[in-house]
């Protein structure tokens, strides 16, 4: 079941939050992290605002599990909502869209009101569920952009964005300056999720090795 998937973080990868501290967690001021730390899982508290990551990323690989809340009476975009934001500016929405037949743009796997995902990986509401990202950061020259972003992404082990490139930022971004590490964010968007088991491995931006045509048999 999808609900035991929820591998370790392999040698060398960033850990964010291992169920048992928040200390790698900031509000977006800077000051400390407000949710709560719930069976190995950090609850959203509504109200008391998104959560930041000290250590800022360019490439990377994220991995992530949520459980999302029971909300029968909700509809839309009222049914247990929050989001990850890739360096605070690139939001995969997380939202209770299972069972929906056509998965829109603000849906859960979707790059925010930019791409709906391929299809409707959503698990029930209260069943753990797992994003794994591949993050490729704009190629940038001073401030102006070369190369937009790039995400693919598996929800509970099926690709529903498949490098897709992005326009820009999306809504609410941390900033705009897209030629600057930045911090993973979880939102508070007023609805009680759960998360876990979240680290990263930062990726080189090129290959070790460069094609040249010398390299032809």
């Amino acid at each position: 079941m999808i609900d035991t998937y929820s591998p370790s973080a392999p040698e060398g990868a960033v850990v964010l939050f291992d169920g048992t501290s928040l200390d790698n967690w900031t509000k977006r001021d800077g000051s400390p992290a407000a949710w709560l730390i719930d069976s190995q899982s950090v609850q959203v508290v509504p109200g008391t605002g998104d959560i930041c990551t000290r250590q800022l990323f360019h490439d990377h690989y994220l991995h992530l599990e949520f459980k999302l809340s029971d909300m029968p009476q909700a509809t839309g975009q009222a049914k247990s909502n929050s989001g990850v934001f890739l360096q605070g500016r690139y939001e995969i929405q997380v939202l209770d869209s299972s069972g929906w037949d056509v998965p829109g743009l603000g849906d859960c796997g979707a790059l925010y009101n930019q791409y709906a995902p391929l299809t409707n990986a959503c698990m029930p509401a209260l069943e753990w569920q797992t994003y794994d990202v591949i993050f490729r950061a704009p190629r940038c020259e001073g401030k102006v952009v070369k190369e937009n972003a790039r995400i693919t992404v598996l929800h509970n082990g099926i690709v529903i964005q498949n490098n897709v490139e992005l326009p820009g930022v999306t809504g609410a971004p941390s900033d705009t300056e897209v030629q600057l590490p930045g911090h993973l964010r979880l939102q508070d968007h007023g609805d009680l999720v759960w998360y876990r088991n979240i680290w990263a491995v930062n990726l080189p931006k090129e290959g070790s090795c460069v094609y040249s045509p010398c390299m032809d048999p």
